[in-house]
């Protein structure tokens, strides 16, 4: 048998993240339909379908490019024994570009295509940057980490 949980609704605050599921995920998609349609019924159904391959195509060429050269600059951060993060995040934002590129409309492909472009790239993760706190939560010992323990010799 069914059993309420007493909860009545979901309040306002908690629905922010629906309405951008929502919009992500049926918003876009319709809008990118009415955009498809569009374009097709001014140039034709098969210049549309063309122009939608031939972006999907010069996007994955260049992703490929681009994913090369964060590649080498990966393993030139590891040679110098740096940590490579701003590496994997732009790596990670080409990932997204590429994925935005295979999937067919206009208005995902001009999102690929401006992360394509190195400068936005770094904007993108400056901003993302200033978002994660870089410092421990408060109340965390700011001094060196001691761990307590019994040494023994064994010559």
């Amino acid at each position: 048998m069914f059993k309420w949980s007493g909860r009545k609704s979901c309040p306002l605050h908690e629905t922010p993240h629906l309405i951008i599921f929502l919009l992500l995920f049926v918003g876009v998609p319709i809008f990118e339909l009415y955009l498809l349609i569009q374009v097709g019924s001014r140039i034709g159904a098969l210049p549309t379908i063309g122009l939608t391959i031939l972006t999907a195509v010069i996007g994955g060429v260049l992703v490929r490019l681009q994913g090369l050269s964060v590649l080498g600059r990966v393993r030139a951060s590891l040679d110098r024994g740096d940590v490579p993060a701003l590496e994997m995040l732009d790596g990670a934002l080409l990932l997204i570009a590429g994925f935005l590129l295979l999937l067919p409309g206009f208005v995902t492909d001009a999102i690929g295509f401006l992360l394509l472009v190195p400068w936005v790239r770094r904007l993108v993760i400056a901003r993302y940057v200033q978002v994660i706190p870089r410092h421990p939560p408060s109340g965390a010992d700011d001094g060196p980490r001691v761990i307590e323990g019994e040494f023994r010799r064994d010559d």
